[in-house]
């Protein structure tokens, strides 16, 4: 299971329709998490380090990333992180 990160552009967020996600907010902390369905996510800004079996993973302001269900992480935001996000 691997997350996959790619850098957004303006014609893959409007195809995406990120407006109509769900907004979340997380300051500096450190937490484990698991996805019970694949997360689509569009980070506005911030950065966080994600650890999961397949190695780290730094996302930060501007990624559109993708979580698969079923991955078991652990999250370390570095900077208060924005982001909006869909269940797929």
């Amino acid at each position: 299971m691997k997350i996959k990160v790619e850098k957004a552009t303006p014609e893959k967020l409007r195809a995406l329709e990120v407006e109509s996600w769900s907004p979340w907010e997380c300051e500096p902390t450190e937490f484990d998490w698991e996805y019970s369905q694949d997360e689509r996510a569009y980070v506005k800004e911030g950065r966080v380090v994600v650890h999961a079996k397949e190695g780290d993973v730094e996302i930060q302001g501007g990624d559109i990333v993708l979580f698969p269900k079923g991955l078991k992480c652990h999250w370390k935001v570095k900077e208060t992180i924005r982001k909006v996000y869909r269940f797929e």
